[in-house]
């Protein structure tokens, strides 16, 4: 039985920087979830950190969201927007003896050793009011049980239990007024009717305490299912910036593509319980549960995400693929479409269509290259009759076909790893190519 009308997910991305790829992950598995149930998908930014907030954070957040072809049903809501709202609840928790005012300076905070000792909470009403009166620097902290076990079930590894004595008393509104991350998310997720909440591992501790919130507040928590971490393939541990692209924007700049990424994606912490690698977002959506979310952290292999890149890449019709590289010569894309692992591989392939590039001498045999200049010269340049008479000359002066092709291969492109050149050529024309031809003598 839902607590709410509907099942709702949401992803609340802080704007402190670009979207990590294992937070696109997460948001891709919240949408997926929302959208299978016939739920909404909710976009929150959570901005309360602002020592760390970096200023456009926000825009870029929402572009790269819709250039994935992600979007949202409600939102996008903005924490600082809604102070007044947190004021409203932590008021509630102070009345009730479960929050309380904290005046320690950072210098004696410091000097503790463990978790804070709880030197406020023998302050009388009266030296507090004094306090508040004089305006004394202060935060809000929460107030946990001595020695209580709190339990969770989480939709993926079960249930997880702590104990409140290693707990700290979490500081739940700032000296600057503005609530923490562990505050203003219990608040928002009830009031909007968040009913599954789907986030990375390393908000497992926090859960209890958030758990706690609800339960002063008299509010049933959401059912909280935290994902692994994506690894790195180079070394221990979680992806970071050493192995190369870890932020959502970074990889379609790279020449990735969005449907690419995705469906890599989908496969890093989840399977359908099939053979099936490729799915559509609309088909991820179809088939998506937690029933087949894993315990174990994936690595993210950027090998394998070549190999769907280039899949995704060979399934775009010419003309498809012709409006994502507007800069290129059209009728390349046809030559060059089965060599492409990314976008960007273009610039690498077609070098040789707008300078001339200096080709390795030991593979320029220019007695073969003599006689290909006279067919050049001399035959109607189309790729029937150049490789008819190609080949002519192969058979007539023994050469090993492959030392030939070399040879004008080099010539015209000048490295070895090219599209097909005849075809290349006949889109060059008759004068580029004698042209290049020419300065090798």
């Amino acid at each position: 039985m839902l607590k709410y009308g509907m099942i709702k997910t949401r992803y609340a991305p802080s704007p402190t920087g670009e979207i990590h790829i294992g937070a696109l992950r997460t948001l891709l598995y919240n949408y997926a979830f929302a959208k299978h149930n016939d739920g909404h998908f909710v976009l929150r930014i959570e901005d309360t950190d602002r020592k760390r907030y970096v200023e456009g954070a926000e825009k870029r957040i929402l572009e790269d969201i819709k250039s994935y072809g992600l979007s949202w049903d409600e939102g996008p809501f903005v924490q600082t927007e809604r102070l007044e709202i947190y004021n409203e609840y932590i008021q509630k928790l102070i009345e009730q003896g479960n929050a309380y005012y904290c005046f320690c300076s950072p210098d004696r905070l410091k000097e503790l050793k463990s978790k804070y000792d709880r030197h406020c909470l023998k302050l009388t009403k009266e030296e507090i009011e004094e306090k508040l009166k004089n305006h004394e620097p202060h935060v809000i902290r929460l107030k946990m049980p001595d020695n209580e076990v709190i339990t969770f079930k989480d939709a993926v590894r079960g249930d997880i239990s702590f104990n409140t004595k290693d707990l700290d008393d979490q500081v739940l509104i700032k000296s600057d007024g503005i609530p923490t991350y562990h505050f203003a998310v219990v608040i928002d997720d009830h009031l909007m009717e968040i009913t599954h909440v789907l986030r990375g591992d390393e908000w497992i501790s926090s859960t209890p305490k958030q758990i706690l919130l609800y339960r002063y507040l008299g509010w049933e928590p959401p059912i909280f299912a935290h994902l692994t971490a994506l690894l790195d393939p180079s070394h221990k541990g979680k992806m970071s910036k050493r192995s190369g692209s870890v932020f959502a924007r970074q990889f379609l700049d790279d020449g990735y593509l969005p449907q690419a990424v995705l469906n890599y994606l989908m496969l890093l912490g989840w399977n359908p319980g099939t053979e099936q690698e490729l799915f559509t977002l609309k088909e991820f959506v179809k088939t998506f549960s937690f029933e087949h979310l894993h315990k174990s952290q994936p690595v993210f292999d950027p090998v394998k995400l070549k190999y769907f890149n280039g899949l995704y890449i060979r399934q775009k019709s010419d003309e498809e693929l012709a409006k994502l590289l507007p800069d290129y010569d059209s009728r390349y894309i046809p030559l060059i479409k089965s060599r492409m692992e990314t976008l960007n591989d273009v610039a690498e392939l077609l070098e040789f269509t707008t300078k001339d590039i200096e080709p390795p001498k030991d593979l320029i045999n220019l007695e073969m290259l003599q006689g290909i200049k006279t067919i050049l010269e001399t035959t109607e340049f189309n790729f029937d009759a150049l490789q008819e008479k190609f080949l002519a000359l192969v058979k007539e002066k023994g050469y090993k076909t492959g030392d030939f092709f070399m040879t004008l291969r080099v010539a015209i492109c000048g490295k070895k790893i090219t599209p097909p050149v005849v075809e290349s050529m006949i889109i060059l024309g008759p004068e580029i190519c004698l042209r290049k031809i020419n300065k090798l003598f």
